[in-house]
């Protein structure tokens, strides 16, 4: 057996142990009292009005799942706020040369590795020109730019196929004219 296949097996047969012994001592300890009060259909601790098997509307999950994604698409805002922040911050010639190698560490974390800097010296000690530091701050100001096009042009999409309206038009029909129903 390769090594990598027996380090598989090992790890699936731990996680199936540790998964079964807790259910395994659950199911011995606990005790057994079933009664009508237990086996009643109750929701968030209040007892069922009506029947438990109606309909529910799709709109809650159709929202939830737009909030979601679009929230989701805002944190790759923060990473391109950071390089943005340090470039335009490393194009300011007035820094020290310290803070200029601060900021192009931060930026290109690869190149001021402790590897990097034993094999050239001269790369760990160099910073980034301010000039291509404007470069790179400018690029990256498109580069969000165009993410946030393609981001308003899905919202755009999705508010004119009606998926944020609450009420929608057809529904807004049958609810003023019931006869239609």
């Amino acid at each position: 057996m390769t090594d990598v296949a027996g380090h598989l097996l090992i790890f699936t047969l731990c996680g199936v142990v540790l998964f079964v012994i807790p259910l395994v001592i659950g199911r011995w300890i606990r005790p057994d009292r079933p009664s009508a009060a237990k086996d009643d259909i109750y929701e968030c601790g209040e007892p069922t009005i009506g029947s438990s098997f109606i309909q529910f509307d799709l709109r809650f999950y159709v929202v939830a799942l737009l909030f979601i994604v679009f929230d989701v698409e805002l944190v790759f805002f923060f990473p391109w706020a950071q390089v943005f922040g340090s470039a335009i911050h490393l194009a300011d010639t007035s820094i020290s040369a310290d803070a200029a190698n601060h900021l192009t560490s931060t930026l290109f974390p690869e190149i001021h590795s402790p590897a990097a800097s034993d094999q050239n010296s001269a790369i760990s000690t160099t910073s980034l020109h301010p000039s291509a530091a404007l470069a790179l701050g400018w690029m990256s100001f498109v580069d969000v730019i165009i993410f946030f096009a393609v981001l308003l042009v899905g919202f755009a999409y999705l508010w004119k196929r009606g998926d944020l309206d609450w009420v929608r038009p057809d529904e807004l029909k049958s609810i003023a004219n019931p006869s239609h129903r």
